[in-house]
């Protein structure tokens, strides 16, 4: 090995102790330094509220200022209906019982009267003081009373009912009425918050919280005209009549119903919408009647067999099954067997389908039919007439 190569190794052996030296020193004085690094996870978090009861979603925190808002035009309704009662037993058509008491006996089931009183809401739509309500809560009343949240009563009397959608229309005398503020109902989607004001059980206003569960439902055999709003904000006996409003305290329907085995609350209430409701309201009030729409004809459901026969795929339709003879479809050439499948342009799934889309017409009106005969499609164009009173509701 010559002179050169014994310098190298030995400058190499330098720089390594010196290297060793170093790190030495390092990992006593850094020790951090030598430590595995752990992998690193990104977590988000939302900003530190400013306030301890700040809220942390997008939602507000209270709804005291939707239920002001619509609360003071909720009213509590009272009736009073005068039925006779006749006292009805087995002992009194007895012969020997009749023969001991004479006269007394008829004293004894003589027809007595009494007072059955009934509870329910309503919502104060306009100053003038027009209330709307349900049919079945003021139905046969000989008396109504009407207390308003700020401790008021009033006399109201009945301006006009739609048996057909469970409405009726009051009036009472009052100066300074509160008003509901009328919202959107056909905006409404499934989730929306919604707020049920009433009189459940009598014990006065009383406001319940939910979501919207569903809407347009109907075929559930409770009215003639079906599309009602579906919640789980508890509606109890006593709410019918009542305000259904949303998050900002605008009406959007009237409590109406509830589906239970027992008559609580199961968490499935009905309301009708607010837009169906004005339009009854706006009818009763210009005309003491609901106006709907009539065109003529009866069917019922496709069968399997039918659907099967006329080469369609599913069973929505209406299989026409008799027409008024000179009524507007009779007229307009549609006849007993056609299968009805849209009207104007709007598919038909069954009877209640086709009731409701006519009766919304307006008399003067006219609606185009799809109708499905012998295999080939066909448009009718019928007037629409008003619904003959031994038909209405």
């Amino acid at each position: 090995m010559t002179r050169r190569h014994r310098l190298v190794l030995k400058y190499i052996g330098q720089a390594i102790i010196l290297g060793l030296a170093i790190a030495f020193v390092l990992s006593l004085l850094l020790p951090q330094l030598w430590r595995t690094r752990a992998p690193s996870v990104e977590i988000r978090e939302t900003a530190l509220p400013l306030e301890p009861t700040a809220t942390r979603t997008d939602g507000p925190r209270s709804y005291a200022a939707a239920v002001e808002r619509a609360a003071p035009a909720v009213v509590n309704i009272n009736t009073a209906k005068v039925v006779t009662v006749r006292p009805n037993h087995p002992f009194f058509d007895d012969p020997v019982l009749r023969q001991l008491l004479g006269r007394n006996l008829d004293q004894m089931v003589r027809p007595q009267q009494r007072v059955v009183r009934n509870l329910g809401s309503g919502v104060i739509m306009s100053g003038q003081g027009y209330i709307l309500t349900n049919d079945h809560v003021i139905r046969g009343a000989d008396a109504i009373q009407v207390t308003l949240r700020d401790g008021r009563t009033a006399p109201a009397r009945v301006v006009g009912t739609d048996p057909g959608t469970d409405l009726a229309v009051l009036k009472i005398d009052l100066p300074k009425l509160p008003t509901i503020v009328l919202g959107h109902s056909e905006q409404l989607r499934v989730g929306d918050i919604v707020l049920a004001i009433g009189n459940p059980f009598g014990i006065g206003q009383t406001v319940t919280h939910g979501i919207v569960s569903a809407t347009g439902r109907n075929r559930i055999g409770l009215n003639a005209f079906e599309n009602f709003i579906q919640t789980d904000a508890a509606i109890n006996p006593g709410n019918s009549g009542g305000a259904l409003v949303d998050a900002d305290g605008s009406l959007i329907g009237i409590s109406s119903a509830i589906l239970s085995k027992t008559g609580a609350s199961h968490g499935i209430g009905l309301a009708i919408p607010v837009s169906m409701a004005k339009g009854v309201l706006e009818d009763i009030i210009r005309h003491g009647r609901v106006i709907r729409g009539w065109i003529g004809i009866d069917g019922h459901s496709l069968t399997p067999d039918i659907a099967r026969r006329a080469n369609l795929r599913s069973l929505d339709g209406v299989y026409i099954t008799a027409l008024y003879r000179n009524g507007p479809a009779h007229r307009a050439g549609a006849l007993p067997g056609d299968i009805l499948i849209s009207i104007n342009g709007k598919k038909i799934r069954d009877p209640r389908d086709a009731v409701l889309a006519i009766a919304a017409q307006r008399p003067g009106s006219k609606v185009k039919l799809e109708l499905l005969r012998d295999g080939r499609m066909l448009s009718v164009e019928t007037d629409v007439i008003e619904t003959p009173r031994m038909r209405d509701g």
